[in-house]
C-alpha cells in the first residue's frame, strides 16, 4: 500500500460519523445513492461550521448523507436539496427526521440542477454543494458561483474522479471537465481554492469579494 493510500484509509478509519448519518449512509447505500465519503462530509461540516453558514444549497441528495453532514457543521442552517430522483428525496426526508431535523429547516426540490438553479436568487447562499451530473459540473460551478454571496463557498465532491484526473492519458469527456475544472479555479483571481485528496476528494472554492 502506498503512502497515500494509507492516508486515505487512515482519515477514513478515524472519522467518527454520528448515527444519524451512518443510518442514512446505509439506506442510501441500500438505494444505489453513492453518498460522499465519512471524511469528504466531516470536511463539509468544518467548512458550513467555519463559516457560520445559515443557507445551503445541495444539487445531489444522496440519500441525506450529505445534507446531514452540512447541518452537523451549522446546526441553525436552513437546507435546500435537489435531485432528479424522487426516492433519494423520500430518503432525506425520512433520515432528516430521524436526526431531529425540524422540518423548516429543509426543502426539498425535484429535479434536474440545470433547471432549477437557473430560477435560484443569486448571492443568496453561504455554501452550495455539487454532487450530481458529473457531465455538467462546469455548468454547475458556474451556476454555484452565482448563487453564493461574496465570501460564500462552493464545495465539488468526487473532483478526481477515482484516480482518473490524476492520469494524463485519461482524456475522457467528464475526466477533462474534471481536471479543466480544478485547474482553471486554482488560477482564478474570482475564488480561493483547495483541492483536498481525502476520500474522493473535495474542491473547495471560496469567492473573493470585490474590492
Amino acid at each position: 500500500m502506498g503512502e497515500h493510500d494509507a492516508n486515505r484509509r487512515f482519515a477514513a478509519e478515524v472519522t467518527v460519523e454520528p448515527d444519524a448519518i451512518a443510518r442514512a449512509r446505509a439506506h442510501a447505500m441500500e438505494l444505489g445513492a453513492d453518498p460522499i465519503s465519512a471524511p469528504v462530509g466531516a470536511q463539509c461540516a468544518v467548512i458550513a461550521a467555519a463559516s457560520k453558514a445559515l443557507n445551503i444549497v445541495e444539487i445531489g441528495t444522496g440519500a441525506g448523507v450529505s445534507g446531514l453532514w452540512l447541518l452537523h457543521g451549522s446546526p441553525r442552517a436552513t437546507l435546500t436539496t435537489i435531485d432528479v430522483e424522487r426516492e433519494h428525496l423520500g430518503a432525506a426526508r425520512q433520515a432528516f427526521g430521524a436526526a431531529g431535523v425540524a422540518p423548516a429547516r429543509a426543502r426539498f426540490i425535484s429535479g434536474r440542477g440545470a433547471d432549477v438553479l437557473p430560477r435560484m436568487n443569486e448571492a443568496s447562499y453561504d455554501i452550495v454543494l455539487i454532487d450530481a451530473d458529473p457531465e455538467g459540473v462546469i455548468e454547475y460551478v458556474e451556476h454555484g458561483l452565482r448563487l453564493v454571496r461574496a465570501g460564500g463557498t462552493v464545495l465539488v465532491p468526487r473532483v478526481l474522479a477515482g484516480g482518473a484526473v490524476a492520469d494524463p492519458v485519461r482524456r475522457d469527456p467528464i475526466t477533462s471537465a474534471y481536471r479543466s475544472l480544478i485547474q482553471e479555479t486554482q488560477s482564478s483571481p474570482a475564488v480561493i481554492g483547495a483541492l483536498s485528496i481525502t476520500g474522493e476528494g473535495l474542491l473547495q472554492l471560496t469567492t473573493v469579494a470585490a474590492s
